[in-house]
């Protein structure tokens, strides 16, 4: 009987242990590059070959062994997956943060930010299972980045991608945050213009991927709004460039992106006929002498500045000719 006993109690203590260990590794919690076990992140970073293998190649019926049942009835992710594709085309990617969870909730779930680094981001996002695995992408080269976001989550039919997304990350080689104090220090300087243009530029890298929440995006939408609005009560347009003889008036400023960059496009309508490019030329040379002075500071940290000459104002209804030029600043 003391025999048994002792048994009962060797038996008991192991399944204790057993229990202990179990509950311990099955707690809800978050881990980070790194910190996920690396025998489980070479399991995923072998499962998003496969999966970038065919996203490349646009094959979305081969694709389709890979999502969730979700993913597949969504009529959109045949065209997610294309834009995907020509992201791939485009750049070799490297992935940047991966995370696997154990959620605590079944709906709505959080993983907050580890450092309070300026780029640092929460991650807001549906619980849809207990197990998940988020992996972020970004191009090894460019200013203007777009986040790749491939998100998988342990069904009972296993591990199957719940959630694709492609995003831009960063423009002209900055972050949301980073173009938001970028635009605080130009707004301290009085150039409202290029603050403006630039939180255009933060509020289109804002949320790289549909989970992504920096800290400060209130702060960053509620600075966008009022120096908008600034912009709008000292810019009436067209307004014109007294200071050019020609008269020209300015319709429209906007930031164009090209292949080096998002930089200032300058709408402005003329006088002179768009077939004389000799005189337009003369005309544009004028503006660009004025420029900084109706406009502070759009003439100064700008690669480039943009202008289309028009006879006839735009109205987004149907093409209206118009001349192009450039001025190089740097």
């Amino acid at each position: 009987m003391k025999l048994f006993k002792s048994y009962l109690l060797k038996v008991s203590g192991i399944l204790l242990i057993v229990i202990v260990l179990q509950s311990c590794f099955d707690q809800p919690g978050s881990w980070k590059n790194e910190k996920i076990k690396a025998s489980r992140r070479a399991d995923f970073h072998a499962l998003n070959d496969q999966v970038f293998k065919l996203l490349k190649a646009n094959d979305a019926k081969q694709l389709g062994f890979f999502m969730s049942k979700e993913l597949i009835e969504d009529t959109y992710t045949t065209r997610l997956i294309e834009l995907v594709s020509n992201r791939l085309a485009d750049n070799n990617y490297e992935l940047l943060d991966e995370y696997y969870v154990i959620n605590k909730f079944t709906d709505n779930d959080t993983v907050k930010a580890t450092k309070a680094s300026k780029n640092s981001y929460d991650l807001y996002y549906q619980g849809i299972t207990r197990e998940m695995y988020f992996s972020f992408f970004t191009p090894k080269a460019g200013d203007n980045k777009y986040m790749i976001t491939v998100v998988y989550a342990k069904y009972d039919y296993g591990w199957k991608i719940s959630q694709l997304d492609v995003a831009p990350y960063t423009i002209n080689g900055k972050t949301a945050p980073e173009l938001f104090e970028m635009a605080k220090q130009e707004y301290a300087k009085n150039y409202l213009i290029d603050a403006v243009n630039n939180m255009s530029l933060a509020s289109n890298c804002l949320r790289p991927g549909d989970m992504w929440n920096y800290p400060n995006e209130r702060d960053i939408s509620e600075f966008y709004a009022k120096i908008m609005t600034e912009a709008n009560d000292h810019y009436k347009f067209p307004f014109t460039l007294t200071g050019v003889p020609t008269k020209p008036r300015i319709i429209r400023v906007y930031m164009e992106t090209v292949d080096e960059g998002s930089y200032p496009m300058v709408y402005y309508l003329s006088s002179i006929k768009l077939a004389d490019t000799v005189a337009l030329k003369k005309e544009n040379g004028n503006i660009r002498k004025v420029i900084g002075n109706v406009m502070p500071g759009i003439d100064k940290d700008n690669k480039y500045i943009f202008y289309s000459a028009f006879n006839t104002k735009p109205d987004g209804r149907k093409t209206v000719d118009h001349y192009d030029l450039t001025d190089k600043l740097q």
